[in-house]
């Protein structure tokens, strides 16, 4: 059984809509969103291509990113279009409250 450990992702006092940050912790690559007061994280690069979604296009429930135009449920992580070939959905992981914090057990 391996051993997860907590990471700090941000403060609670530094989170608001729109709010959209990349973390890379040891082989982890996400991305942290809030969005109508709902906080995802995902992994941050896209399956298809490994494009850094970290400037991709949020439209609704949807993240695009912007290589190819793939878009996956941001609450998911689940492929909703493919424009080439199908690729697998978005890694999500789940957010962890601590106090004044919010992060992720790895």
């Amino acid at each position: 059984m391996d051993n997860l450990r907590f990471y700090t992702l941000e403060k609670f006092i530094n989170l608001y809509d729109g709010y959209r940050k990349v973390f890379k912790i040891d082989h982890y690559n996400l991305i942290l969103l809030q969005l109508d007061g709902q906080r995802y994280l995902l992994e941050s690069t896209c399956p298809h291509r490994a494009h850094p979604l970290s400037e991709s296009d949020i439209s609704g429930a949807e993240l695009r990113c912007p290589l190819h135009g793939y878009r996956f449920n941001i609450a998911s992580g689940d492929l909703v279009h493919a424009t080439e070939e199908t690729c697998r959905g978005l890694k999500k992981y789940e957010l962890v409250e601590r106090e004044t914090d919010i992060g992720v057990m790895l």
